[in-house]
């Protein structure tokens, strides 16, 4: 009784608001602002309703209760600095009264399990996300450029991988990693790969080529440098950005949902999503995701298989907080269409949308599985300490086939490659988190350590041989037959190991209620790498170096609607060894340091939001001096672009996402010159996306919507010769919800790639990812 006492007294303390009638997501985030409070509220419950203006002085109570009128929601104070948003659960005609104080636990701002951000108007994207050791925070009060994409986008858009919710970002884009079927993300036109995409905010974890999006309720994309934020990932990637996976966890409201799916050709699949919480107070959760879809795509003859199971445990408590997820996916791809090579001067023509020039025999394997856990304790007050760990072990196996398109008339040779492949990953982050003031200046002190081991076992059998085709009139051809072996078919040998570990520390400081603030922060970066002869597992190399990457970032809010932004920030990674043709072949080179300056500004009109960021990465290179033969990391490569995005509900009933982004990508230095100025390999000046939803006026819950995607012309080699043409897609979209034996069923109907383009979609890495055909997926879910 005493500690409900002292929570009503902490709410019953004067507070001048101005709030002005907003979506009731962007007011609870200014309510939290002014009054002081975190406000904590499961994603889904203030969707789609809108708060009153509330203006004047009066305690935060008095202020939740104009806010909340009529929404059917309630609140509960859990400590002095959290509250808590929930449903009334008399029914939808009570009224929401005083609040109800509760022994429990909130989450601190100094911790992150229990911290989602609100989703935005609209509730497409999220009001922020993780900025890496920085924790979740909000868009207006980062100073780099994150965006969240929500649950609702990646269910309502019918999303089965990270790539189909990228379709929604204008700066990022999807093709094929090199002679595998891996969603490769360039990033401010870099590359980030499959092994660099984080699980909660660890590395080494996310299925390597393929992600399904069953079991994660948000992909966060930062777009930048962010070695200072998250560190090296092992696949040695992540320039201009990263990619963070949020898994699913237990909302309040207990969950039942069985779905549906059914796509071209009779692709089927279907998913059932569980989450209940239980125990006093609710203090433990449990989130079970079962997911399985099988038969032939869009593409002719190319047939995908994919099953997942995920389970997702958190705890609580007072003072701790325990979340542990263990997942375990499979994925099998026939006859898969793969990605093009190219021989010739000028690009070839795309063929027909839905050709496959895949080989019958073809195929590749991959089976993913998972543990990652991480814990939080309150130290004190606005002290969190945290552990994360987690496990992995993967194993692939395939018959891949890439041709290599030899004239215009598309006449192409075939090789063959098995890769079977084993990974075992190991990572673990500790640290604190704290805030305090020293006079006027308030401080978020986070510092810590993390370390991540790899180890990659694998062979690999290339046919001697190749085999004649023409990808217009791709017919089969008899699979070659054994050739060149390297290491154990059956048990592949240890090829590398990778050791990366690092120190961190970095200090937010803000004044005049956090009008301004300033992040400053240093990473020490450690990183070691072996590799062994496949045959006698002898030590063939060592590389073994370190390097500091700062970063420094300016917020300034003049108001609650704009916000000045600004940062220093590097990327960070593994230097190269001097090829053996150079004259100093096996010289070691430090660590790439890239850097990148950004300024922008960021709106929040509550229900629209959006930002415009201006941004320069130059990424050295390494090159062989041609007068000289002496190789040196004097290249580089130099992006500078325009950002703008736009999100949000304007109008009731409309929600918009997408923007433009331009980026000039240009080789600054290259080896004699020789191809200094040019635009760098597959990055276009222009991708633009927008999509609108429409909520019928006429049809009660039942929503139209479209997406279009502009992609310019891009180059496939460093000296401009070969132009990709620029390509456009329209997207369609319905879906409506009906109330049967009193459950809501929804049905969702999309259609991508409407006009059945035949494009090449990407030139990423110096070869052609071939866009998809016509595709149309249905589904039908249920809440139980």
């Amino acid at each position: 009784m005493a500690r409900a006492a002292q929570l009503a007294q902490a709410s019953e303390e004067s507070v001048d608001f101005a709030i002005p009638s907003q979506a009731l997501s962007e007011a609870l985030t200014a309510f939290g602002r002014q009054a002081g409070l975190q406000v904590t509220v499961e994603s889904e419950l203030p969707a789609g309703r809108t708060a009153p203006a509330v203006n004047g002085t009066m305690t935060p109570s008095a202020a939740l209760r104009m806010l909340l009128s009529g929404s059917g929601l309630t609140w509960a104070f859990l400590d002095d600095d959290t509250v808590a948003l929930r449903r009334v659960e008399a029914g939808n005609d009570q009224m929401v009264l005083d609040p109800i104080m509760v022994e429990g636990s909130g989450t601190p701002a100094t911790g992150d399990i229990g911290r989602q951000l609100a989703p935005y108007a609209g509730g497409q994207v999220a009001r922020g996300g993780r900025s890496g050791i920085l924790g979740n925070q909000d868009m207006m009060d980062a100073p780099f450029n994150v965006t969240a994409y929500t649950e609702d986008t990646i269910r309502l858009q019918q999303a089965e991988t990270i790539g189909d919710v990228m379709e929604n970002d204008p700066s990022v884009r999807t093709g094929y990693g090199f002679g595998n079927f891996s969603e490769r993300f360039r990033i401010r036109g870099f590359d980030v790969y499959g092994e660099d995409v984080s699980v909660d905010g660890l590395y080494g974890n996310a299925p390597r080529q393929l992600v399904s999006m069953e079991m994660y309720e948000r992909v966060e994309v930062t777009k930048g440098a962010n070695a200072f934020l998250n560190g090296v990932g092992p696949g040695n990637s992540g320039v201009g950005g990263g990619i963070n996976l949020v898994p699913k966890r237990a909302g309040d409201e207990p969950l039942t949902r069985l779905s549906g799916d059914l796509a071209n050709n009779a692709r089927a699949g279907a998913h059932v999503d569980f989450g209940r919480r239980f125990g006093k107070n609710d203090v433990f959760g449990l989130r079970v995701n079962v997911a399985h879809r099988d038969g032939e795509t869009s593409i002719e003859d190319e047939e995908r298989r994919m099953s997942l199971g995920s389970a997702a445990f958190d705890y609580r408590g007072e003072d701790t907080r325990v979340t542990l997820d263990i997942a375990a996916q499979e994925h099998r791809i026939d006859q898969g269409r793969p990605m093009v090579q190219v021989g010739t001067s000028l690009v070839p023509d795309a063929p027909d949308a839905e050709t496959n020039y895949g080989r019958d025999w073809s195929y590749a394997e991959m089976d993913d599985r998972y543990v990652q856990a991480r814990v939080e304790h309150d130290l004190f007050d606005r002290w969190t300490a945290h552990l994360a760990a987690g496990l992995r072990n993967m194993e692939e196996d395939g018959d891949y086939a890439t041709p290599t398109i030899n004239n215009l008339s598309g006449t192409a040779t075939v090789g063959r490659m098995a890769v079977p492949r084993e990974d075992s990953n190991r990572s673990i982050d500790a640290g604190i988190r704290g805030a305090f003031e020293t006079g006027p200046v308030g401080h978020e002190l986070t510092f810590g350590a993390n370390r991540l081991e790899t180890e990659n076992r694998n062979s690999y059998d290339l046919a001697l041989t190749n085999a004649t085709i023409n990808i217009y009139d791709p017919r089969q051809t008899a699979r070659p037959g054994p050739g060149l072996v390297a290491g154990s078919l059956t048990d592949p040998p240890l090829v590398s190991e990778s050791e990366l570990q690092s120190t961190y520390i970095g200090d937010t400081l803000s004044i005049m209620d956090d009008m301004a603030s300033l992040t400053v922060g240093l990473r020490n970066q450690e990183i070691e790498v072996r590799g062994y002869n496949r045959t006698t597992q002898a030590q063939t190399s060592y590389y073994s170096e370190s390097a500091l990457t700062p970063a420094v970032g300016l917020v300034v809010r003049p108001t609650e609607q704009f916000s000045l932004y600004g940062n220093y920030i590097e990327a960070l990674e593994q230097g190269p060894t001097a090829p053996s043709t150079a004259t100093n072949a096996g010289e070691i080179f430090a660590p790439h340091i890239s850097e990148q300056f950004e300024i922008g500004t960021k709106l929040d009109f509550g229900t629209i939001g959006g930002s415009l960021a201006l941004f320069q990465i130059s990424k050295p290179s390494g090159l062989t001096d041609p007068a000289t033969n002496l190789y040196s990391v004097d290249g580089e490569q130099r992006h500078r672009g325009v950002e703008l995005t736009l999100f949000g509900e304007p109008v009731e009933g409309t929600r918009l996402i997408g923007g433009v982004a331009y980026t000039r990508a240009e080789l600054v230095a290259t080896a004699g010159g020789a191809n200094d100025g040019n635009d760098a390999v597959g990055v276009p000046d222009l991708q633009a996306n927008l999509g609108v939803e429409y909520d019928l006026p006429f049809l009660d819950r039942a929503t139209i919507g479209a997406r279009a995607l502009y992609t310019a012309p891009q180059y496939l080699d460093a000296a401009n010769s070969q132009e990709v043409p620029s390509w456009a897609r329209l997207d369609l979209a319905a879906r409506m919800t009906r109330t049967i034996d009193d459950r809501d069923v929804l049905f969702n109907l999309s259609v991508e790639n409407v006009t059945n383009e035949a494009y090449w979609a990407s030139a990423a890495g110096g070869y052609l990812t071939q866009g998809a055909p016509v595709t149309g997926k249905f589904s039908v879910s249920m809440d139980f």
